[in-house]
């Protein structure tokens, strides 16, 4: 089968290797479409500072069971599935505690471990999900960082009937300002620097998208929801601009959640979380209810993932695919690799 590997920053190859050996625990997954994220691009780049090289990427993938192990059951073959990459200990507190997310051992496919680009991929079978039959592959592809968002929204329970603002409309921003609204939010603001961006989360139906370039974020709040302002502000973008605007803007007592990767060491102004008793809250990747809900999103129309879909290449294009994105960063959202038509 044909493998990619990233051998160093800004290069990626091919290569013929054998059918990996499937284990009785294992299926085989016939691999179809795969997302690139942004901790993808820092690869890329030579900037992800806990991956080395080579590496072979994909964590963001669907396929289809094409060999079930003899120890498997609950599968079939030709089964449209979504695989979740993580590899973790079992043993640490965090895994005997069911928060298998925050293994102290983690590692991740396509950084730590070998991905799923390649043409087959065999995998335990616990870290296999089905997704349904109508579901594109493409969508497929897309339900790990879906997974991510809504990780990121549980983080404050039950977000029913609340009013939420979202900073930073790119991928994971677009789909947690989705979710929180499938999950039942009241009213949801959307705020970035780009109207390309913006105007996709409004053509997902988010209820309020402004760009802060023309548009104080205190004010927008205001604007929005009125002197009660957000019960929640979720930071998509992840740095000091963005978590100046949450701290200083949020209402006394409310809650701030850190969903996206902090760019460099944060300088906040801690004084005034303090002293309006903040709630700081952070999240990290998601676990298998995750999946099963943002799968549920997705069938239910709450979640519209097509619309984030920028652009797709083929298997061997995927050089060309980063290329793609470091000349097109502005206007992209989610670029999709079609391992196999």
């Amino acid at each position: 089968m044909l493998q990619q590997i990233m051998t160093k920053p800004g290069e990626i190859t091919f290569k013929d290797v054998p059918l990996p050996q499937r284990k009785e625990n294992q299926v085989m997954v016939k691999i179809r479409n795969i997302g690139i994220c942004g901790s993808d691009i820092h690869v890329y780049h030579g900037k992800h500072p806990f991956t080395s090289y080579p590496v072979t990427q994909g964590h963001e993938v669907s396929g289809e069971i094409t060999e079930i192990g003899a120890g498997v059951e609950g599968f079939r073959i030709g089964q449209k599935v979504t695989i979740e990459p993580q590899v973790y200990c079992g043993k640490c507190y965090p895994c005997r505690h069911g928060k298998y997310n925050l293994c102290e051992e983690l590692k991740v496919m396509g950084f730590q471990t070998t991905g799923t680009a390649s043409e087959f991929f065999a995998v335990d079978a616990s870290k296999v999900t089905p997704i349904p039959e109508e579901m594109s592959f493409e969508e497929g592809a897309m339900i790990e960082p879906l997974a991510v968002a809504v990780h990121g929204v549980k983080q404050v329970g039950d977000v029913t009937g609340m009013n939420i603002a979202v900073i930073g409309a790119g991928p994971i921003g677009n789909l947690v300002a989705q979710a929180a609204k499938g999950m039942g939010a009241a009213r949801v603001m959307v705020t970035d620097v780009s109207d390309l961006r913006l105007e996709k989360a409004g053509e997902c139906g988010i209820d309020i998208c402004v760009n802060t370039r023309n548009k104080d974020f205190g004010e927008a709040m205001l604007e929005a929801f009125g002197p009660d302002k957000a019960d929640v502000i979720y930071d998509c973008a992840g740095n000091n601009i963005t978590m100046g605007q949450a701290i200083k803007h949020a209402r006394k007592g409310s809650i701030i959640v850190l969903v996206a990767v902090f760019a460099g060491m944060a300088e906040v102004d801690l004084a005034v979380a303090n002293d309006h008793e903040l709630d700081i809250k952070s999240t990290m990747m998601y676990r298998h209810d995750d999946y099963l809900d943002g799968i549920r999103l997705v069938s239910e129309g709450r979640v519209l993932l097509q619309p984030l879909i920028s652009k797709t290449f083929a298997f061997r294009d995927y050089l060309k695919a980063y290329q793609y994105i470091d000349n097109n960063r502005e206007t992209t959202m989610k670029v999709i690799i079609n391992v196999q038509e």
